[in-house]
């Protein structure tokens, strides 16, 4: 069986995955990951693959992923709507990986499902995840040197994510410390992709808690306002009172319908049949 029960697994950099779970007997819809040392791209398919694609980037703040909640559960719910889904599990910004490592694997991961010749590729991506994904629309750090190349996807899905609030000089909390590791704020301070949008970005769904008390409603906003200012169309939605890391498990509240206006969203793009 392959992990966390993907159909296909490729890992990025090397000839296999390696992966420490926190608790590796748990179901793969609730599994955590503590560590990377070679990331992995998991795959899963559709009963009736409609060409589409959409890479999965799950939250944990850098220095773990929610690989279960934000991913596998993410991959299922988009593969039931037609899409072929891929779950990164990548590096951390830490000492031995550098500040560049984790938005490295996203561009990897993208060059590899370009690769499989499908129609049109997306990106879905949550709390950190969602940092990370709105990173492929903007331009890559030129002092960075780059380990693959590739295109923005076609489309984006951003959740509850640290958009630029982390970064020196643009938090919105009075005297906020640095955050650990040195190279996870270097990070932060690198990319801040309200700041760094390349010219007509693709279009954007962007969805958060108003009074998300881990990451601020200002990094909605900052978004949805510098995507606008790109040239680009996106589509804000705030609910007022919302969990942080609310993924697709929020049942009784009002955003646990988010997933039912995505959808509508992304057929209105023309980006689901």
């Amino acid at each position: 069986m392959l992990m966390l029960d993907a159909d296909i697994l490729w890992p990025l950099w090397s000839d296999a995955a390696d992966v420490t779970f926190d608790d590796p007997g748990v179901a793969p819809e609730a599994a955590i990951v503590k560590a990377v040392e070679e990331p992995v791209l998991l795959g899963y398919y559709p009963e009736v693959p409609d060409g589409r694609a959409m890479l999965v980037l799950a939250g944990g703040g850098y220095t773990a992923l929610m690989v279960g909640r934000e991913g596998v559960q993410v991959a299922r719910w988009l593969t039931g709507l037609g899409y072929t889904a891929y779950v990164l599990v990548h590096r951390f910004p830490d000492t031995a990986n550098g500040p560049s490592a984790s938005l490295d694997d996203a561009r990897e991961a993208l060059r590899l499902i370009r690769g499989q010749g499908h129609d049109a590729v997306g990106v879905v991506g949550l709390s950190s995840g969602g940092h990370l994904a709105a990173c492929l629309a903007a331009e890559y750090p030129t002092e960075w040197t780059s380990r693959s190349e590739a295109a923005r996807p076609d489309l984006f899905v951003i959740g509850y994510a640290p958009i630029s609030t982390n970064a020196k000089g643009r938090t919105i909390v009075a005297d906020k410390p640095p955050l650990p590791q040195v190279e996870k704020q270097a990070m932060y301070d690198r990319l801040q992709p309200d700041a760094q949008l390349l010219p007509s970005p693709p279009p954007a769904f962007i969805v958060y808690a108003g009074n998300d008390p881990v990451v601020p409603v200002e990094n909605a906003r900052r978004l949805h306002a510098a995507w606008q200012a790109a040239g680009g169309d996106a589509e804000l939605h705030v609910f007022a009172d919302a969990p942080h890391g609310f993924a697709l498990d929020t049942p009784g509240l009002p955003v646990s319908v988010w997933p039912l206006l995505c959808a509508a969203w992304l057929r209105q793009v023309g980006f689901l049949d």
